[in-house]
């Protein structure tokens, strides 16, 4: 778990992520918030990227399927016809009239964790928007001018902390260059809803993209958000942040309830029988087929097994050592 440190009431204290100082207030829990992006408060540093490339933090399963996704004869050309037909704008229409904006005045804590999730990882501010929908959910949308969308359901159960790691793993895809190909996915997943199924909409993409066409964009979808968990924790900077974030997506308000350290050994559990048992790996790979997103217990497994092959730490300390020379 990530340390608060130990300060005093009167002391004043410049916030680790956004910047600000803070005299600092400790609140009923005791640990002090920065007034702005409402983060906890710490003596420790935050690291910042200066030239993070993608590269440096894919995941290899979204590369693989990635490079066989653009194996397809005419696949970009025909994603771009697709999204030139439904009009990005569109999408900016539609979260302007039924969603609320974030801006320095409007959710400025969120504005302020958007900042400094782009700031971290090297990214122009998209823009966020807030939209009330019970579906635990955020995603981005847009290609020139890609913009996040977080569901009302999903931010009112999160800690700060869990928060800026959902916004950081939606800036993660726009770093990540996944927006053209995510765009697509997400319209994919739109339509297949049995309510759009008949729409204009519904005929365009089945006239523009083939079956296979189809299952290769979803199949890389899901495997992109392994992308941007890494993403998140280059932003957090803390695993258990990410955890317990997976942990909520599992167990919702009764999460609290859960013990997580029990959570953590599950999603070793999983990965052990997803590795050694092959009817296991058969059955999870055949219910994941259907998902927009990997299971939440897939997703800790891929985090500890990131953060404890080494690979996290060695890029932080390469970060650490660029900014000592």
């Amino acid at each position: 778990m990530a340390d608060n440190g130990n300060l005093s009431d009167s002391a004043a204290v410049r916030c680790r992520y956004c910047g600000q100082l803070n005299q600092t207030r400790s609140a009923e829990n005791g640990a002090a918030k920065c007034g702005r992006c409402r983060l906890p408060l710490s003596d420790k540093p935050h690291k910042k990227f200066a030239d993070l490339s993608k590269h440096d933090y894919v995941h290899p399963a979204d590369s693989r399927a990635l490079a066989a996704l653009r194996t397809i004869p005419g696949i970009d050309s025909a994603l771009k016809k697709l999204l030139a037909v439904t009009g990005e704008s569109a999408i900016r229409v539609i979260f302007t009239a039924s969603a609320v904006k974030v801006t320095p005045q409007q959710c400025p804590d969120l504005y302020a964790k958007l900042q400094i999730a782009c700031t971290t990882l090297g990214v122009d501010m998209p823009e966020l928007f807030v939209q009330q929908n019970p579906v635990v959910n955020a995603f981005t949308g847009g290609v020139e001018r890609p913009v996040i969308v977080l569901h009302s359901s999903l931010i009112e159960r999160l800690t700060d902390e869990e928060v800026l790691a959902v916004v950081a793993h939606e800036v993660g895809h726009i770093h990540a260059e996944h927006v053209l190909y995510l765009t697509a996915a997400r319209l994919l997943e739109a339509v297949a809803n049995v309510a759009l199924a008949a729409a204009p909409v519904a005929q365009i993409v089945t006239q523009l993209l083939s079956g296979t066409m189809r299952a290769a964009l979803l199949a890389w979808a899901r495997r992109a958000e392994l992308s941007c968990d890494r993403a998140a924790l280059l932003v957090t900077q803390d695993a258990d942040v990410i955890g317990r974030a997976m942990m909520k997506l599992c167990g919702g308000t009764f999460a609290s309830k859960v013990d997580y350290d029990e959570f953590l050994k599950q999603a070793r559990d999983f990965q052990k029988n997803y590795d050694e048992k092959a009817l296991d790996r058969f059955w999870a790979d055949i219910i994941a087929s259907g998902l927009s997103h990997p299971f939440p217990v897939w997703r800790v497994s891929e985090i500890l097994k990131w953060t404890e092959s080494g690979e996290y730490g060695r890029l932080m300390d390469g970060v650490q050592e660029s900014a000592a020379a």
